[in-house]
């Protein structure tokens, strides 16, 4: 039986080439997922790890109540544990470490980097006067508050040498550096296209932490000491504040949060796969339906010569093998070939990502050929069976077994339910809060019902194109005939291409009415006509701020300044953030909807609170707050008004007058501007002149808050829409497949069509119109399921977001629509022009 299915195999190769497409892109997908997120992984652990050689105990301040992001006296790594550091027996030497942002501008006044990678540190020179982290290339080191090193990288890219006069900013004023020194790195963000600009160690304390105080210390064991020895010494000499661990462990960490960072985008990037995978399966079934139907008198030549019915299912099921073998190892292939284009892809785009080797992880070569096996083999398993079911007397007279009136029924009434199943789950999630698995598991059922009933759905979906076909003549009713002629084939031939609609034109839908609800709330929450913030959205100097209300054009600021604190006594207080804002002003520069008070004069200690935090703590307007705050000191807060908060406005709002003296550091989220001509480009430029043409500071108006916001929504529906491109592509496949098959099956009838007049363009034009109407049938599935979960989506979203509104994209959808007329054609032009060269006789004598 082996013998038999390898024969089979090889006598239709070019009927099984689509499936073999189809279940090669869906292992690619796989396969390139892991190679790609395996490598990242790694690139960014090798970094890592490259930061800890010369850290074998690293020193910080203690996790706990009274750490960073709670009120109580600031942990301090001081000169003097540093000292007693470097003397504990086992230690060479330690290095006291400060870091944060550092902007550097090129010579035409842009930000080299963006974000993170952006950074400042410390050098720190031992007793022999150098860094050995950061070996000097060019110059000396920095000294002085006016002086800076720069690494290799960005010096050369930039074209600065030792001496050049560089525009640096680190919290928002632009300070004007000597570069005294360039210096190389192991550093895996520089090497990723990242800068790292480094001051002496007085210098760096000021700008990123306060004087004499150090973020990290890092201790070098002397030799033929261990980390472990060295971190129990370490242990004796440390305060109580303060806490050692091992480089090893720092490093381990490290890595395991990387790889815990990638599990999400391996995790999406695997559901589109699986999507991918999904649409093949209807191909797949599909294919080998087809091929049994045609094989009927050959399988039940086989049963007559006694191959029992368990024997045809493993022939079918060994070809299913085979096939599935074949575009695994393929598949496998292609996806090394798309992760180390998507690795190349990232770095011509400028994403931050560190060299590193391609890696082929032993489990993603078995995952992919499991992948493309077993889904293959399942696929398969079904038609196996009917083939198995065929009695080889009926079989032998041609008599083929068609679905029964039972069948059907049967069939119709689980679709029935399951679909109704999942509308009601869907439904009623649109009503509930935090419903998101209920609605996917409505969504899902939703998806497999309607799947069911395609073969019912089809023929008064595609009975209401009869008039339009009427037009084109005796091709066009043919091919309306030939689509709703076995309606099984065409519903799963239409699902491929449904699914991927559903899903694309739902993510639209849902992205265009978050940008709309967006833009709404910009436009409702914000008077302001400008929102200023470091465009690495690190904490801004509240110089900015002085210096933009000392301006003629300005009549209103407010900086928005957070600071922890503990509300409540005893046990019950938790900790929250208080957001300190200009009271005078902040009425002028937001439009906030009270639902109990108001906001009147906000200073002292009254406070206007969010309704979600008001909910969460049983507070109404005239509520009296007990208050930790930032310094260990105590107060009572008088919430003035409860309003309805949202993604730009929300929280504990009191005077910065009230907040600011509790605060161990004052810096500013960002700041408010309302100007006397509003937002227009001359006033924009204006004050982006006032603040030093910054590289390293935004000046946005509502608009670009908006658009900032919806940036991911947009970005991420980018995204979907290149990785569903893939099961859209597998739906083009799975439509050829059909076509292709289809005509073969009816060759005789080709022949007798051409015998009685149909010329070669009928021929071409009935294929085409049965391809089109078949493609635009799954279309409409798909665009009517996706705008349906669109709308639901945008029920739960609406809780949270109360400004958002169903925005239907008509042209979108249109162009939808049309995609999917152009998938019809495209698919019909192989299978047309190989029916249109049909020799008539030989295909009128075909069995």
């Amino acid at each position: 039986m082996f013998r038999t299915a390898l024969r089979n195999v090889l006598a239709h190769k070019a009927r099984l080439l689509m499936t073999v497409l189809a279940v090669m892109l869906g292992v690619a997908f796989v396969s390139g997922t892991l190679v790609f997120t395996s490598t990242i992984s790694d690139a960014f652990q090798r970094s890592s790890q490259k930061g800890f050689d010369n850290v074998d105990v690293a020193i910080q301040p203690k996790s706990s109540d009274s750490g960073s992001g709670a009120p109580g006296a600031a942990p301090k790594l001081d000169q003097k544990l540093l000292d007693a550091a470097a003397r504990v027996p086992g230690a060479a030497s330690a290095t006291g470490t400060v870091s944060g942002f550092t902007a550097i501008a090129d010579k035409n006044g842009k930000l080299i980097g963006d974000g993170f990678p952006t950074s400042g540190a410390n050098y720190f020179p031992g007793n022999d006067g150098k860094d050995a982290r950061y070996p000097l290339r060019d110059g000396a080191a920095p000294k002085g508050p006016h002086e800076f090193a720069l690494d290799a990288h960005t010096a050369d890219k930039a074209g600065y040498k030792v001496g050049d006069t560089v525009r640096i900013s680190v919290d928002g004023p632009v300070r004007e550096q000597k570069l005294t020194g360039v210096f190389t790195t192991d550093d895996g963000t520089v090497a990723a296209g990242g800068s790292l600009a480094l001051f002496d160690t007085a210098t760096a304390q000021k700008l990123f932490a306060t004087p004499g105080a150090f973020s990290e210390i890092d201790v070098k064991a002397a030799p033929g000491t261990s980390q472990s020895a060295l971190k129990a010494a370490v242990d004796k000499a440390l305060p109580k504040d303060a806490a050692a661990t091992t480089g090893k462990k720092l490093a381990d960490e490290q890595a395991k949060g990387i790889a815990e960072s990638m599990d999400g985008m391996k995790t999406a990037l695997l559901a589109f796969a699986g999507i991918a995978l999904f649409v093949g399966i209807f191909i797949i079934a599909n294919t080998f339906t087809m091929l049994v139907a045609q094989r009927t008198k050959e399988l039940a030549l086989l049963r007559a010569v006694g191959a029992s019915r368990r024997q045809v299912t493993r022939s079918v099921l060994s070809e299913a093998f085979l096939v599935g073998a074949v575009a695994a190892v393929t598949g496998l292939a292609a996806g090394i070939g798309i992760g180390a284009g998507l690795r190349a892809l990232m770095g011509t785009i400028g994403a931050t990502v560190p060299d590193g080797p391609l890696v082929i992880a032993p489990s993603t070569i078995a995952v992919s050929l499991a992948v493309g096996i077993v889904i293959t083999v399942l696929a398969a398993w079904l038609p196996g069976r009917r083939a198995a079911k065929i009695p080889p007397v009926a079989a032998m007279n041609s008599v083929h077994a068609t679905a029964t009136t039972k069948s059907l029924v049967v069939r119709n009434t689980i679709g029935a339910l399951v679909a109704g199943a999942g509308t009601a789950a869907v439904v009623v999630a649109t009503g509930m809060n935090d419903a998101e698995a209920l609605m996917s598991g409505g969504a899902a059922l939703l998806l497999i019902g309607v799947f069911i009933l395609t073969p019912l759905l089809s023929r008064p979906l595609i009975a209401l194109a009869a008039p339009v076909l009427r037009a084109f003549g005796i091709s066009g009713k043919l091919a309306r005939q030939n689509a709703v002629r076995n309606p099984r084939r065409t519903a799963a031939t239409a699902s491929a291409l449904m699914v991927g609609l559903t899903l694309i034109t739902g993510m639209t839908v849902i992205a265009g009415s978050v940008q709309k609800g967006i833009d709404k709330m910009a436009t409702d929450a914000l008077k302001a006509d400008y929102v200023v913030s470091m465009a690495s959205r690190s904490p801004l100097s509240p110089d900015v701020a002085k210096k933009l209300s000392g301006l003629d054009e300005v009549t209103a600021v407010s900086p928005l300044r957070n600071s922890p604190s503990r509300i409540g006594t005893g046990p019950d207080a938790t900790t929250e953030y208080l957001t300190g804002v200009n009271g005078k002003d902040f009425g002028k520069l937001t439009r906030l909807d009270f639902t109990q008070g108001s906001l009147g004069d906000l200073h002292g200690g009254r406070t206007v609170v969010d309704d979600a935090t008001a909910k969460r703590h049983r507070w109404s307007a005239g509520a009296h707050v007990p208050v930790t705050y930032e310094d260990g000191r105590k107060g009572t807060l008088t919430v003035a008004g409860v309003y309805r908060g949202n993604e730009m406005i929300h929280g504990i709002i009191l005077d910065n007058g009230t907040l600011a003296p509790h605060q161990r550091q004052i810096t500013d989220m960002q700041v408010m501007v309302k100007t006397t001509d509003g937002a227009t480009d001359a006033t924009k430029d204006s004050l982006v002149k006032a603040l030093g043409k910054n590289p390293a500071i935004s000046v946005s108006d509502k608009k670009d808050v908006s658009d900032g916001i919806a940036q991911m929504f947009s970005l991420m529906l980018n995204m979907l829409y290149g990785l569903l491109a893939m099961a859209v592509i597998v739906a083009v496949l799975g439509v050829i497949n059909t076509l292709a098959m289809s005509v073969f099956e009816r060759q005789q009838e080709i022949g007798m069509l051409r015998a009685i007049g149909l010329d070669r363009r009928g021929i071409k034009r009935m294929v085409r119109l049965e391809s089109l109407v078949i493609s635009l049938f799954g279309g409409v599935l798909g665009i009517g399921l996706g705008v349906f979960f669109g709308w639901a989506a945008g029920e739960l979203i609406g809780g949270s977001l109360p400004t958002y509104e169903l925005v239907l994209p008509w042209g979108r959808l249109g162009l939808f629509l049309g995609l999917a007329a152009v998938v019809g054609v495209l698919a019909a032009l192989w299978p047309a022009r190989r029916a249109a060269k049909l020799n008539m006789l030989a295909a009128i004598k075909s069995e």
